[in-house]
Parts: structure tokens; C-alpha cells; sequence
């Protein structure tokens, strides 16, 4: 009988060595629960509790949850839980942890911190000699002790968005280290591209400090942003000349421009970016951190009672850098002051500082709001990823410097200006990373690289072969030799996609020629270019005026290159340019679409690649595995770029309507959608569905028998991406959800290009009479948690008191694991099937329980 007893009191011992009570709404710790000192977990995320006590009760604890609580101090109670392994205590407020507790802890091998609010770190952390795992991210830190790099066993660290100016040598010397990174800190000392190279890069770094000597690098990458006619070319021409330059209106950019000059102390590296909107799909590929942002302003044509006028001259252009580089300078400057009154030129200036404010300060009163609201909801712990992404966005704060004014027709008013700007940069308040720490060799490679561009030995165009690079530069280590040109790329001096596995053995060594490629195809005037090929032009190509205008037929109605035209187009631009025929041709590729330049555009989300299918209807045997002879007619290989779209009849024919029966949520931005975001959204959906109809703001994706319907709305307080859904049967709400949130999760990998921009998710009320909106919870990656978030079955509306069930609101698969849109071989179609117009993919998107098959899908070209 003893023995019995005893093997029950073991079984309810095991039972409850986990104790899981997150998203309870707790503020306090239940006392029950410190009555049970076998308990080896417990897991509190989610509640609100503020502070923790008597959990010396509970010794035999392994692991402790606390995360996503409203903890304003460390617990010390944690100190007296000799076994503890594995403690979570980020997204909560805490602010110091105490000396004395860390020390107590020699059994710690995870240790979650982030999200908080600590500036420093206690010294005794280095008694934790298990710890495998720390993450600091999104605190205050502005040092990181080098008693942290006494951790011998520390696998992965991680100290994001910090105060950071330097990281301590000794901890990337040796170690277990394999993981870290320190992003978003104003870091000098590694600079952050060098940092964004990896581990391996940062220790390459420190090793060539220690046998190298180090200089001070003073360049300021300075991007020059307007509108179209503001003066950008002319100022930007004159500084880097030193003298005054007009730039005649045939003359005006197209795409982007790139100089380099030298002052006293500062090197300034200048890209002058186009400002019409067709080129700014293009802008996000140079577009960078850590960089001045001159704003231009034309004052003359600006008017201080067109609220359109300020939107299109600033507006768009704060708010754009707002979102993808949230923490950079920005330095208005007014052109065209000759043409204005002096008593004007005030007026203008002091109108375009307070909008300017009025942005800004908007921006942060909306965030506040969107803030607090999630804060009162009722059950404010399922939204506490939202808040901390919305504490995060509060932090950035970018600078907006008073505007200058300036008349561009006098060469010493642009020295005045640029004496302000360089006053600006030297002040270490305002940049405080722009002098950067370097070994030497990395200032050896540059000026060896300027040098060798001077010479024969590079081309024309500058695009040479690693390999010869290595053998021209002689320098040894080709591993250093990599990490310093992925530093020289990331600044902007030169160009290797070595991400683009056809371009990883080329570097650009003139990045004005690949940007000139771009300019010849993603163009203000392309149908005008078009349209001036001549005779010929076409003839010399084997080409003829029907064929020409079936280009420009197809343009205009489908926003679709052919790749012979686009051949053609750059030929005729390159007129007179031989040396450059070759390496255009090498770019451009072939009708079996391997063009280097179309590889580059597709890996950044500019255009759509419709290839021809590999395979012959005609043949009488299929060989898998064997080379497939091309059919006579089979489709000619084209690129749909979607901002060039003019209408979605099409796509609205293939939807057929709104139906009260369709799943339905939207994604709201704030403060706008990015110029070209949706366009991106496309290209990434439609790379991966093949079954597509794309029109001007819509698209619609058929995958399985069910529909999935993309619109932008982006109206000025009201922008939002919707998606709809109509399903292949009754109760597919599983499968018509899975579809929906695997777009959702393409919208949020690219929303992580754009730091400074909020979005959130939203479903409008069912009842169509109803304005009312129901917030959605935190996807949460987390299977566990599923069951947990979807218990309650009914939805109530605030606003008409209709209920509604949950599962017609939001998706009830939110675990999400992952996608896999790898594509297999293409199955061969029924033989009575027209395949000039049809392709094949397989492949799944895996939403929590449910798996999307992507199979048989259709590719309906050029729609």
C-alpha cells in the first residue's frame, strides 16, 4: 500500500512540474501556486503582473516565464533559484537589475532581457559561466561590459536597437560566439556596415585593428531627395565641382546621379536621386541608414495655401524617409530664392518648418493614440507584441535641421550653404556616428580600387571579375578582400550583389553604370523611348514596325517589356558607345531569360519575370530529366513592371464581386503606404502563386479553387492594403484564412525594409451598415498559444452589438511556422491543355494546422 501511495504522490509530481498560467489577466502570483515547490516551470507571459515576490518558494524552478508583463523591477527572489535554466523576463519596463542576484544563478543558460528599459548591466553577470543565450535588444544600453565576453559558453547575443557607439574587442576574439547582432545602434566602433556583414566580418574587423594600424573615415553618404525642377543637379554638381553649374532642362536626372568631393576633413559621397515617382520604385535599392538627407525645395513654385504643394514638394518626401530611414538628418534647403521676394522666401520658410513640425508631431500624437487604445482593451496582454512595436517606432526621432535658403545662381551663397551643412556634421550632437573607426587595409583597398579605375585595366563600364579584382589589388587574403568590398558596397562606393548568385563573382567598381542601365528601363519617358526607336534600329535587329508597336500596344495595356524591345531600346540609348555593347548585352541576357540586370531587378521586387515554358507539346515521348525542344509558338519572354499599369478591368472581371460571404480583413499604414510597396506586395505573391491577374492596385490570386483579392487604398488618414477572400466550398474558412495569411506574412517580410512604418491589422464588422473595426490579436509564432487566444467562439461589435463568429473574423491558425515556395519540377500538362499560356508550380504555405498545396497553378501572361 506504502508503495502505491508513494507512486501516486510521484505521478501528481509530474504532472504538475509545469505550471503554464499566461494570458490570465493576473496581477498577482496565486498563492496555491507557491504551495507546489516541485514545480520545474512556470510560465507567466501575458499577465499583468507588476511585481513578482516570494518565488523563493519555488527552489526546484528550471525555467521561468515572465515575459510581456508590466514588471517595473527586476525580481530579486530570482536570486534564490539555485536551478534555474532558462529565464524570460523581456517586454516588460524594467529599468536596473540589481547587483547580487545574477551571481546566484550559475545554472542559467537562457537569459531573455530585451524590450526593456535597462542602461546598463550588473557586474556579477559573469558568474553566469552556463549562459548559452542573451538577448539586450531594444533597451538603453550605451556600453557593453567586457565581463560579458568572460562568458565562455555564450552562443548567441543579441543588443539591437541600443545606445551603442563601440563593442569590446574581446568579445568577438575566440569563444563560442556563432550568432550575434547590433543593429540600429550608432555604432562607430565597429561602424554599423560593417556589423551588418555578420559575425565573421566583425571578427575579421578587430583581428586587422590588432595587427593593422586604424584611421579616422570622415565620409558622410549625402542623398540628395526633392521633386522633379527643384535645383537637386545644380547643387549638388556645383559643391562637388566647386564652381557654379547650370544644368539645362534636357539635362535634368533620370534615375540617379552619383559625385564624391573632398573638404578639409569631411569626404562627401553624393547620390543624386531623380525626383519623379516612376523612379522611386528604384530609390529603396540605395536608399540607406546612416546617411545626411538634403531635402530640396523649390520656393519659387511652392505655395503656402496649396496644402497639394507641400505634400508633393515635402510631404512625400518627409514621410518616405520618415518610414525607411526613420533615424537620419534631414536638411531642407529652398532653391530658386532669385525668383522669390525676400519678404516670400520668410513666409515660405517659416510655412514649410511648422508643417514640417506638424508632421512630425502628428506622426507621434497617432502613435500615442494607436498606443493607448491597445492599452485599455480588455484583454491587452494578446496585444502586447503590437505595443512594443509601437514603444520602438516612438523611440526613432528623426532630425529635421532649420531650412536654408539659397540662391543657386551665386557660387558663394552655395559656399555659404554648404558651410552650414558642414557645421552640421561636425557637431557630434546631431551626427554621432559620421567619423568611423577603420583598419587601415580597408582604406589601402579603396584607394587601390579609385586607381585601378583611372586605369585600362578596367573597363569602361567597371564591372570586373573577383577573381581579377583579387589578382589587380594583390591582396592575399581573398576572405578580408570580401568583407571589405561588402563595407565598400554598403557606403555606396561600389556595387556586388553577391545575395544574386548570378552576379556574386562580379563588383561593380563604377556604380553609375549599372544605375545607368536602370535609367534606360525604369523611366519618367519609356514610352517615349519606345516610340523614337528608329527603322533602323529595328531592321539591324531583325525587327519591324508591327513588332514595335505590339511593344507599345502591350506596354500600355498590360505594363508589360518585351525582352527583344528592351534589347533594342538599350542599343539605341547606347548609340555611339561600343565599349559598352558587349557588357549591355551580357547584362540584358537572351531570350532564355539569364539577363544579370532583370536578376537584379527581380531580387529588389521591381519587376515581374514571364519566362517561357521549357517544355514541347508536340513531342511524342516525355523523358524526364532530358532537355525539352522549345515549341514554335511558344510565349516570348517579357517583364510586367506593375507601376506602370493603368486600369484592374481585367482582375475585376476574374473576381466577379464582393460577396457578404467573402473573408475579409485589411492592413492599415501609418503614416501612408511607401511609394511602390504595393507593387513589391505583388511581385513577391505572384513569384510564388502563379495563378495571377495583376491590374492598377489589385491583384487577384487563385490557388486551390479559392480566390484571394488584393486592393490598395491609399487616401491621405486612410491608407490600407484589403484582402478578400472567396472560398471553394462551405466551411473553408481553415483554407481561405491560410491563403489570407500567407500574403499577410509576404506584406510583413517587406515591411521590415521600412523600419519607421506602422501597420496593423484590422477586420471590418460584418454588418455592412456598420463602421465599426475589430483589432486583430499578435501572430503570435507559438502553436501552443492557438488554442489559448481563439477560446472565445463569439465576437461582440462595440458599435452595433451584433455578434459574429471568430472564425469570420480573424484566422484561427495564427501559429504560423513558416512558408516554403520552393518550386519543383514542372509537371507535364494534359495533352489537350493550351500550354502557350499555362504554367505549372508545386509548392505549400504552412499556417499553423493547415497547409496550403500550391499545385497545377496557372500563369495567365500579361493579364
Amino acid at each position: 500500500m506504502a508503495g502505491r501511495a508513494e507512486q501516486k504522490q510521484t505521478a501528481e509530481q509530474n504532472t504538475e512540474q509545469v505550471v503554464d498560467l499566461s494570458r490570465q489577466r493576473l496581477k498577482v502570483l496565486p498563492a496555491d501556486i507557491l504551495k507546489k515547490p516541485h514545480i520545474s516551470q512556470l510560465i507567466l507571459d501575458r499577465n499583468r503582473l507588476k511585481n513578482v515576490t516570494d518565488l523563493r518558494k519555488l527552489r526546484n524552478l528550471k525555467t521561468l516565464i515572465l515575459s510581456k508583463n508590466e514588471l517595473l523591477d527586476f525580481p530579486s527572489d530570482i536570486g534564490a533559484l539555485p536551478y534555474l535554466e532558462k529565464l524570460h523576463l523581456n517586454q516588460n519596463k524594467i529599468q536596473q537589475i540589481p547587483e547580487g542576484i545574477l551571481s546566484q544563478l550559475s545554472r542559467l543558460k537562457q537569459l531573455k532581457l530585451n524590450n526593456n528599459r535597462l542602461t546598463d548591466l550588473p557586474g556579477d553577470l559573469a558568474c553566469c559561466k552556463e549562459l548559452e543565450y542573451l538577448n539586450l535588444s531594444h533597451n538603453l544600453i550605451e556600453e557593453i561590459p567586457e565581463t560579458v565576453a568572460t562568458l565562455g559558453k555564450l552562443e548567441e547575443f543579441y543588443v539591437d536597437n541600443n545606445k551603442l557607439c563601440k563593442l569590446p574587442c574581446v568579445l568577438f576574439d575566440g569563444g563560442c560566439l556563432r550568432k550575434f547582432t547590433a543593429r540600429a545602434n550608432p555604432l562607430r566602433e565597429p561602424p554599423d556596415e560593417v556589423c551588418a556583414g555578420g559575425l565573421q566580418q566583425i571578427r575579421s574587423y578587430f583581428k586587422q585593428l590588432q595587427t593593422n594600424e586604424s584611421f579616422e573615415d570622415k565620409r558622410v553618404k549625402t542623398m540628395f531627395l526633392g521633386a522633379s525642377r527643384a535645383g537637386k543637379s545644380t547643387l549638388c554638381k556645383s559643391l562637388a565641382k566647386r564652381e557654379l553649374v547650370t544644368i539645362a532642362e534636357h539635362d535634368r536626372t533620370i534615375g540617379i546621379e552619383i559625385n564624391e568631393f573632398q573638404t578639409d576633413d569631411f569626404s562627401f559621397l553624393c547620390w543624386d536621386f531623380a525626383g519623379q515617382l516612376e523612379y522611386y520604385l528604384t530609390h529603396h535599392v540605395f536608399i540607406t541608414p546612416q546617411a545626411l538627407v538634403i531635402l530640396v525645395i523649390d520656393l519659387h513654385r511652392y505655395r503656402t495655401d496649396d496644402k497639394d504643394s507641400f505634400k508633393e514638394q515635402v510631404g512625400f518626401w518627409i514621410n518616405n524617409v520618415l518610414m525607411r530611414v526613420p533615424d537620419s538628418i534631414v536638411l531642407p534647403i529652398g532653391s530658386h530664392i532669385d525668383l522669390c521676394d525676400k519678404d516670400e522666401v520668410q513666409k515660405k520658410k517659416k510655412d514649410i518648418e511648422e508643417k514640417i513640425l506638424e508632421v512630425l508631431t502628428e506622426r507621434e500624437d497617432n502613435l500615442k493614440q494607436r498606443l493607448e487604445k491597445l492599452k485599455q482593451k480588455t484583454q491587452c496582454e494578446l496585444y502586447s507584441d503590437q505595443v512594443d512595436k509601437l514603444c520602438d517606432l516612438a523611440e526613432y526621432s528623426l532630425k529635421v535641421l532649420d531650412l536654408i535658403p539659397i540662391d543657386c545662381t551665386r557660387y558663394d551663397a552655395i559656399i555659404e550653404a554648404w558651410l552650414k551643412i558642414l557645421e552640421s556634421v561636425r557637431n557630434k550632437d546631431i551626427f554621432r556616428n559620421a567619423v568611423r573607426k577603420l583598419p587601415v587595409t580597408y582604406k589601402k583597398v579603396e584607394n587601390a580600387i579609385m586607381d585601378l579605375i583611372k586605369t585600362p585595366e578596367v573597363p569602361v563600364h567597371g564591372a570586373v571579375a573577383l577573381d581579377e579584382l583579387l589578382r589587380m589589388i594583390n591582396l592575399h587574403n581573398i576572405q578580408q578582400l570580401k568583407y571589405i568590398l561588402c563595407y565598400l558596397h554598403r557606403i555606396g562606393l561600389i556595387v556586388w550583389y553577391q545575395e544574386v548568385k548570378s552576379l556574386e563573382r562580379i563588383v561593380f567598381l563604377k556604380p553609375s553604370f549599372l544605375i545607368t542601365l536602370f535609367q534606360m528601363i525604369v523611366r519618367h519617358d519609356l514610352l517615349q523611348q519606345l516610340n523614337n526607336i528608329p527603322a533602323k534600329t529595328l531592321k539591324k535587329e531583325s525587327a519591324f514596325k508591327p513588332d514595335k508597336q505590339k511593344w507599345i500596344n502591350d506596354f500600355q495595356a498590360k505594363a508589360t517589356l518585351h525582352h527583344k524591345a528592351i534589347m533594342i531600346l538599350v542599343k539605341h540609348q547606347l548609340n555611339g558607345k561600343e565599349d559598352l555593347h558587349d557588357i549591355a548585352e551580357d547584362m540584358l541576357g537572351d531570350e532564355k531569360g539569364n539577363g544579370k540586370l532583370f536578376q537584379i531587378l527581380e531580387h529588389f521586387d521591381i519587376c515581374l519575370t514571364s519566362k517561357p515554358q521549357a517544355l514541347n507539346p508536340d513531342a511524342s515521348v516525355f523523358r524526364p530529366g532530358a532537355p525539352w525542344s522549345p515549341s514554335r509558338n511558344a510565349p516570348t519572354l517579357t517583364y510586367l513592371f506593375p507601376s506602370y499599369l493603368t486600369d484592374a478591368k481585367e482582375v475585376s472581371k476574374q473576381w466577379n464581386g464582393d460577396s457578404n460571404d467573402d473573408l475579409h480583413t485589411q492592413a492599415f499604414f501609418l503614416p501612408e503606404i511607401p511609394q511602390g510597396f504595393f507593387h513589391r506586395v505583388i511581385i513577391k505573391l505572384c513569384n510564388f502563386i502563379y495563378s495571377h491577374w495583376v491590374g492598377k492596385k489589385q491583384c487577384l490570386l487563385v490557388c486551390n479553387g479559392r480566390k484571394l483579392l488584393l486592393k490598395e487604398h491609399n487616401e491621405e488618414a486612410n491608407s490600407y492594403i484589403e484582402f478578400r477572400c472567396k472560398g471553394n466550398g462551405e466551411n473553408d474558412f481553415e483554407g481561405q484564412w491560410c491563403l489570407i495569411t500567407m500574403a499577410i506574412r509576404k506584406v510583413e517580410k517587406l515591411i521590415e525594409e521600412w523600419p519607421g512604418l506602422h501597420y496593423s491589422l484590422k477586420t471590418p464588422c460584418r454588418n455592412h451598415d456598420c463602421e465599426h473595426y475589430f483589432d486583430w490579436p499578435d501572430l503570435d509564432e507559438k502553436e501552443e498559444d492557438i488554442e489559448q487566444t481563439s477560446e472565445e467562439k463569439i465576437k461582440t461589435c462595440e458599435n452595433c452589438g451584433e455578434n459574429f463568429q471568430t472564425e469570420l473574423l480573424f484566422c484561427m491558425s495564427r501559429g504560423s511556422r513558416g512558408q516554403n515556395g520552393a518550386t519543383a519540377d514542372a509537371k507535364s500538362p494534359p495533352t489537350q491543355q493550351n500550354i502557350h499560356s499555362t504554367y505549372n508550380i508545386t509548392g505549400n504555405f504552412v499556417s499553423g494546422s493547415c497547409t496550403m498545396n500550391i499545385e497545377e497553378q496557372e500563369f495567365h501572361h500579361g493579364s
